[in-house]
């Protein structure tokens, strides 16, 4: 006769109004049919409850007094798990409050499974005081999470520990052919001594079986949802959190229905380290050349100059080329080569030593700095390059596109004596391109040439007027290859201006005997700083005044590109905005495109290029995304047309990053929703306006402004919530 007490399990089970429909009956009937079949049924009897709310929990637990509890429904993450409230509405129960529930009935409790997505953050608070629990690291299937769950009670049918039970519904997962036996977790408590000052030698304490380290570390991990950039990730995820530090991974810590860009910003602004899995494909990614910056801004900011910044390039040698951007970003910040997965133990290693504080220093010790290709790639880069290589230029590739007569115009007049051009766009209109065939058109002539991005200058830069002319001149020197003798030349008796003109009139323009011209790009950066810009615009000005008379300012050439119009007031005489060549790039029309199209490959007639500019418009960097695409044959135009205006088409990232910066300016999503629903032309604040033009979301009609093209009409309709 069996004298074994009988163990009793607790089914839960939730689906609230609105939420997936998941096959929670299924795994119920499938659970109780599997324990009737097993030898030792006897030692098991089971309680159901379905549709749970919250405060059923409790009730349930002190009715049956099990001694396993199963959940089964939706989980959120760190938000918790998805019970119902009194409507039958979903309704979060998060960590603590599980773990609180839990610890009241730690011994009577001895095993929780949580059979729900994302569940491993509430698996592992309740482990604190339940012997085993049972969580979820990601989303599960529901045929996995059944296949689990029936494995799992085969094996306590067959009288099998916890763990086994845990390890045969694991097999269970993998044997009916699905790819997911990795997403169930199994905790224990271990036994461990205490270390309280009061505790005899002979008293334990309980917490989960963890190798956590003195110090815990926050880690941001960036990566592109492409292998082995995906699956390296995973990698680096798992063992930085079995390490005991905290790990972020945008596919592992973000739920269905989460608002990610608040998201990634709080995780950003907490993490100590930013981990860049940087391949050809994220070095062309919009997100990642925004995270990227992010972290770099909250690093120049910060006196602890906390994240650290850790690149590994995966299958991405030095001789490929970074995009102008991601260059200024990691310039000496070293990194390592990922080109097998036999690199991955020694990386992890490094890297889990640099968190553990073992590591000397804060970054990786390879220096790349000479490394890094100024060469071109014919992926489309959603940031130019403006240098230029030796020899040939790749720059000038067959996709460029010339917008007759600007070219012309440009080629004139940089060669005039203290010439000034002003190149006006949007984002992504070719600005920097045009820039860079300038400087080239100059080089040929043999004058020196340098382009300098202000986007690049770190935030401290901008902190007042004399530090960040003396960051102009080490800047403009440093690439003249010429000594820094900003001591020797600048006298706090003088005003900023005046020392940095003396530097440049005495020192950096008589260094040379040739002329110098000079690349001012991304200078709205400086518009943010109205008590720099007009000191720093009026000195440029006065400089060009002065090359209409002087031999040495003659030397100075100067070319400088902005995104919209200067929305700070300047005086009129002092304003470089108003003297000088415009030029403002505008879109392709029908021919360019089509022009472009057939440099593809693509034999298209009007009709197409029509019924694409219908959705894009003739944006420069859009246009090349699609062709580039479609000649690929990785889409198809029809189907571009129906996905592009979705998460799910090529324009995704690009989309994406955008709606990421209009979440952290909340006036300028409140301007873009006004515009998006509205059938004809809106009239908007001013600075709104310059800022959303700027960006490139917007076009003018007179003093009013539309969607620059119906793509974005759609998408921030749909993603901003316009009914």
């Amino acid at each position: 006769m069996n004298t074994e007490a009988t163990k009793k399990i607790l089914l839960l089970a939730a689906n609230p109004i609105g939420s997936r429909s998941l096959r929670l009956g299924e795994e119920m009937r499938e659970i109780e049919e599997g324990l009737k079949r097993s030898k030792n049924r006897e030692r098991y009897s089971i309680a159901t409850a379905q549709a749970v709310r919250y405060r059923d929990i409790r009730r349930a637990i002190l009715e049956h007094e099990p001694q396993i509890i199963h959940f089964s429904g939706h989980g959120a993450g760190e938000e918790g798990l998805v019970f119902e409230d009194e409507t039958g509405a979903a309704k979060l129960v998060d960590a603590e409050a599980l773990a609180g529930l839990f610890q009241l009935f730690s011994g009577q409790v001895e095993c929780v499974v949580l059979n729900a997505c994302y569940s491993q953050v509430q698996a592992e608070a309740i482990a604190q005081h339940i012997p085993c629990v049972i969580g979820m690291k990601k989303a599960i299937g529901d045929r996995a999470a059944i296949e689990f769950a029936v494995g799992f009670y085969d094996g306590l049918g067959a009288k099998k520990s916890y763990e086994f039970a845990y390890n045969l519904g694991c097999n269970a997962i993998r044997t009916a052919g699905i790819l997911e036996q990795h997403i169930p977790s199994f905790l224990k408590i271990a036994q461990v001594e205490s270390i309280s000052a009061n505790a005899q030698p002979s008293q334990k304490a309980s917490s989960p079986i963890s190798t956590t380290p003195i110090v815990s570390q926050r880690v941001f991990i960036s990566y592109r949802s492409q292998e082995p950039d995906l699956s390296l990730a995973q990698h680096f995820y798992e063992a930085i959190k079995a390490a005991g530090h905290q790990a972020f991974m945008a596919g592992e810590s973000i739920r269905l229905g989460q608002n990610w860009p608040q998201r990634i910003d709080r995780e950003l602004e907490l993490c100590d380290y930013f981990l860049l899995l940087l391949s050809p494909q994220s070095a062309s990614s919009e997100m990642v050349i925004e995270e990227v910056r992010r972290a770099k801004h909250l690093r120049d900011l910060r006196s602890e100059h906390r994240p650290v910044i850790l690149p590994i390039r995966v299958h991405f040698p030095w001789s490929e080329p970074l995009n102008y951007d991601l260059r200024g970003y990691l310039n000496q910040i070293q990194q390592r080569e990922w080109n097998s997965p036999a690199d991955t133990s020694r990386i992890l290693q490094e890297v889990l030593s640099l968190l553990a504080g073992i590591t000397e220093g804060e970054v990786f010790s390879t220096d790349v700095e000479e490394k890094i290709s100024l060469s071109c790639s014919y992926i489309p880069m959603p940031v130019a390059e403006p240098e230029l290589p030796e020899g040939q230029v790749d720059l000038a590739s067959e996709f460029y596109i010339e917008r007759p007569p600007i070219e012309s115009r440009c080629k004139e007049a940089i060669l005039k004596p203290g010439s000034l051009i002003r190149i006006k766009a949007p984002r992504q209109m070719g600005k920097t391109s045009l820039m860079a065939r300038i400087l080239y058109q100059a080089s040929q002539q043999d004058y020196l040439t340098i382009p300098l991005s202000f986007q690049l200058a770190d935030g401290k830069v901008f902190a007042d007027l004399d530090k960040f002319l003396q960051w102009f001149c080490a800047s403009v020197g440093r690439r003249l290859k010429v000594a820094n003798k900003l001591k020797d030349y600048w006298d706090e008796i003088f005003g900023s201006k005046d020392n940095c003109t003396v530097y440049f009139e005495d020192y950096l323009l008589a260094e040379i005997n040739q002329p110098l011209v000079l690349g001012l790009d991304e200078v709205d950066c400086v518009f943010q700083y109205p008590e720099i810009a007009a000191d720093f615009f009026g000195l440029l000005r006065a400089w060009h005044e002065d090359g209409k008379n002087r031999e040495i300012w003659k030397k100075l050439h100067l070319v400088v590109v902005h995104s919209t119009e200067v929305y700070i007031p300047l005086n009129i005489n002092q304003s470089p905005f108003n003297v000088g060549l415009p030029i403002e790039l505008l879109e392709f029309n029908a021919q360019q495109v089509l022009d472009l199209a057939q440099r593809h490959g693509l034999n298209w007639s009007f009709t197409q290029v029509e019924q694409l500019m219908a959705m894009i418009g003739g944006h420069p960097y859009l246009v090349r995304i699609a062709l580039y695409h479609i000649a690929r044959k990785d889409i198809t135009l029809d189907l571009l047309l129906q996905t592009a205006p979705t998460e799910a088409g090529p324009y995704s990232d690009h989309l994406r990053r955008h709606l990421w910066n209009l979440e952290q300016r909340p006036e300028l999503a409140a301007a873009i929703k006004e515009v998006v629903v509205s059938t004809s032309p809106v009239r908007l604040n001013s600075i709104e306006c310059f800022k959303l033009l700027s960006i490139g979301l917007l076009q003018q009609q007179g003093n009013d402004v539309t969607p620059r093209c119906n793509l974005y009409r759609q998408y921030f309709r749909d993603r901003l919530r316009v009914n």
